[in-house]
């Protein structure tokens, strides 16, 4: 506003008045205006007619034609008309030079000729080094914001500011260029005091070049991604003219027409159906370039990918099914018999639902090859799922399309790689799963696993129900470490650990030939025998399976190539006696046997994930206080079977014709030889008890003996289980005489001849029985 106290007034005749509308003028300016309402023309008229000036004024309120004092800002410029150009009868264009601010007092009517009594306003200022450097900073700043406007327009148009040498034409220049708005303008108008409107000039300017330079920033990003999407469009609209002359034009899945007539020509259900044109419509309502048309679009394309009606055509031939597992698997039978049986069914009952099958045995006894087997032998695809390690349950029943890289589950993208709705879908090592806070895989197989439930599976991805009824799903495990629930809806078959014999065969027919193959050599030029084999199986590996022995024949392969790329030899036969030659000394030693019978020794027999194992047990029993000292790392079971044999013998005192009072007053030492190896489990039960009870009566144990079983306080034998790899065991270690369970005698059924051969089995019932077979 202006400053009433430091106002310097000169009186001047009245003028013309030239209301201006949403403009301000400024002294020193040139400007050209229209001018077009009756009283306006009648003004411009009388000032030519009498070479006066006129005085410009901007009003208040834009739409009021005729304003009347109120209604127009009190200052306003007085300004010389340097040109009068009349445009049409009613509207001139003038051209206009300010000379000074006014002061508008009143305005009177005459003739109908609105003249204005004003007073002629001077700026005051005292030319200093402070308003000499503000007028530098005035003149760089508008330099600079006009260089950040104008950057790609023609830098003639430039106003040069340093060719002005009067300080106020400078500041109103200013003032009139830079576009603040009307009402900042009248208030530089207003402003009288040089300096100060300097000041409000330098600041309206840096808030123009803040503006200025976010709204660069923001053109420029906008500008580049409008690039890239122009390049993109470019480039696929180019590829598909290329493809399109070389005539390997492919459906896109970018061309909405193609994604249509591959949702038509699928064969979805009803439900699926309804589903995927509801997220085809809103893909066409989405933004080609934006993200949550890629989301759409691979959601799409899953579902579309899976094979909707496509089975292979399942084998049925009994025959030639019972070929292709005879000649992947030597013996096996139990798991032969279950396919073949399944088959035989499946050829009677069309669309019949694939049981659930797990096959349970130690490392290397061919679960996974079997499963390929049984794709095989069926007729259907493969594919392999590894469980182990699995601790989030996503990666069964897939990821929610709200999550960034989001995809179906591995069950639906094993289904859409074998393309076939009824492939082998093989779940390797399922007792290998965990669980943390991301959810129990175990737990999400429960529905996959469910031939009563996984007709409708949903993928959390999908959220469709998928059939996976007609898919056959075979698991594999180490141990029975199984959740119950998934436990009870499977079918355990059991793969028992191979004897030495089956191990020699099992090289001879498969192992040997395919690694004589895989490493380029001749049948001829290699020959390895089978007590070779058997000394590999003995002393160079401990495994119930034959993957180690596989790796002993290839190392035997590859130095025979050398040697024979050597010229060294044409033809090579690895036998017992050159074994060492090729696999360096022997790892394991047999098991040691005492070959005497002792007092306080045993040979009981133990399972490992090795296969079976002769295992020494040693007691001692001299006066003390009654101590039982425990040593060789053992388990808590099988401490507390020791306990109970102390306290079984101790209640059979007259058997042996012991004194009670004699036995509690004597410490009893017991000890499994390998301490560094830890030892559990009840099996051991009876050996503990005879041992023991050898240590305290003097007795003998037959050396050639081996006994398993867990006992009972009331003296009862109860069964236990791998009875197989303990019978290797006792087989391999030269025992003529095995003590077993009664409830075991079952189990000798289904142990092969040769494993039985040259060894008497006796089943027992109770420790007596025991007794009067294991001492000399």
């Amino acid at each position: 506003m202006i400053d009433k106290d430091n106002l310097k007034i000169a009186k001047n005749e009245s003028l013309p008045l030239l209301p201006l509308r949403d403009v301000i003028l400024f002294p020193r300016v040139p400007t050209s205006i229209f001018v077009g309402r009756d009283k306006s023309v009648k003004s411009v008229k009388f000032a030519k007619d009498n070479d006066k000036e006129v005085i410009l004024v901007c009003q208040k309120t834009i739409s009021e034609d005729y304003p009347s004092i109120d209604e127009i800002h009190s200052v306003g410029i007085k300004a010389e008309v340097l040109e009068y150009t009349q445009l049409t009868d009613s509207t001139f264009k003038l051209l206009v030079d300010g000379i000074c601010r006014v002061k508008i007092n009143s305005i009177i009517e005459q003739d109908e000729v609105s003249f204005v009594d004003f007073d002629d306003l001077k700026s005051t200022f005292e030319e200093n080094e402070k308003l000499v450097f503000s007028i530098k900073d005035l003149i760089t700043k508008f330099d600079n914001f006009y260089e950040l406007r104008n950057d790609s327009k023609d830098k003639s148009e430039k106003v040069n500011l340093s060719e002005f040498t009067n300080l106020e034409e400078i500041a109103d220049c200013v003032a009139y260029t830079i576009p603040i708005g009307i009402k900042a303008q009248q208030e530089l108008l207003e402003e009288l005091d040089l300096q100060v409107r300097i000041d409000k000039l330098i600041l309206h300017i840096d808030q123009l070049i803040q503006v200025t330079l976010i709204d660069e920033k923001i053109r420029l990003t906008v500008k580049k991604q409008i690039e890239k999407n122009q390049k993109e469009y470019y480039l696929n609209e180019k590829l598909k003219a290329v493809q399109k002359e070389l005539g390997k034009v492919n459906p896109d899945i970018n061309d909405l027409d193609s994604l249509k007539n591959k949702i038509d020509s699928t064969k979805l259900s009803k439900s699926t159906s309804e589903k995927i044109n509801q997220e085809f419509n809103k893909l066409k309502a989405t933004p080609s370039m934006s993200s949550e048309a890629s989301i759409i679009k691979s959601y799409i394309e899953w579902i579309l990918k899976l094979p909707w009606g496509k089975q292979n055509t399942l084998n049925d031939d009994l025959t030639k099914a019972s070929k292709i597992l005879n000649s992947h698997h030597s013996g096996l039978k139990e798991v032969k018999e279950r396919i073949l049986e399944h088959l035989a069914v499946q050829k009677r009952i069309k669309n019949q639902t694939p049981q659930i099958l797990c096959l349970v045995g130690p490392p290397g006894v061919g679960k996974t090859s079997l499963g390929k087997s049984i794709a095989e032998a069926t007729n259907r695809e493969f594919a392999r799922v590894s469980l182990g390690g699995v601790r989030d349950e996503s990666e069964i029943r897939g990821h929610r399309r709200t999550y960034i890289g989001s995809m179906p589950g591995t069950i639906i993208q094993k289904i859409v790689r074998s393309k076939s709705e009824n492939p082998v879908i093989l779940l390797d090592e399922i007792d290998k799963m965990g669980m943390d806070n991301r959810g129990d895989p175990a737990s999400a197989l429960l529905e996959v696993l469910d031939p009563g439930q996984n007709t409708a599976f949903n993928d959390h991805y999908l959220e469709i129900d998928y059939d996976l009824s007609k898919v056959m799903f075979i698991c594999t495990a180490n141990t029975y470490n199984i959740p119950e629930p998934l436990l009870d809806r499977m079918e355990i078959i059991y793969l028992p650990s191979y004897s030495d014999s089956e191990k020699v065969k099992i090289v001879e027919k498969y192992i040997a030939p395919k690694q004589i193959k895989k490493h380029g050599l001749k049948d001829k030029e290699l020959h390895i025998s089978p007590n070779a084999i058997l000394e590999i199986a003995r002393f160079y590996t401990k495994e119930a399976g034959v993957r180690n022995i596989e790796r002993f024949i290839s190392k035997i392969c590859r130095k025979t190539v050398r040697q024979i790329l050597k010229g060294k030899y044409k033809t090579v036969v690895v036998t017992s006696k050159n074994l060492h030659a090729y696999l360096g000394v022997r790892k394991y030693s047999e098991d040691d046997k005492n070959t005497q019978s002792q007092v306080g020794q045993i040979h009981g027999l133990a399972w490992t994930q090795y296969g079976g194992q002769l295992l020494t047990i040693e007691a001692i029993a001299y006066e003390g206080k009654g101590k039982h000292i425990l040593t060789g790392k053992l388990g808590d079971t099988m401490k507390e079977s020791i306990i109970t044999s102390i306290s079984l013998i101790k209640s059979m005192a007259q058997y042996f014709n012991l004194e009670i009072d004699k036995i509690s007053n004597k410490d009893i030492h017991v000890h499994v030889p390998e301490g560094a190896t830890p030892k559990d489990g009840p099996s051991a039960g009876v050996a503990m008890c005879c041992v023991i009870a050898s240590a305290l009566s003097h007795k003998k144990i037959d050396s050639n003996l081996a006994i398993t079983g867990e006992v009972t306080l009331t003296g009862n034998i109860l069964p236990i289980g791998g009875l197989k790899e303990k019978l290797i065991a006792a087989q391999r270690n030269g025992i003529t005489r095995v003590l077993i369970p009664m409830g075991n005698k079952k189990d000798l059924e289904e142990i092969s001849n040769q494993i039985k051969k040259n060894m008497l089995i006796i089943p027992v019932k109770t420790i007596k029985e025991v007794f009067t077979s294991v001492f000399v």
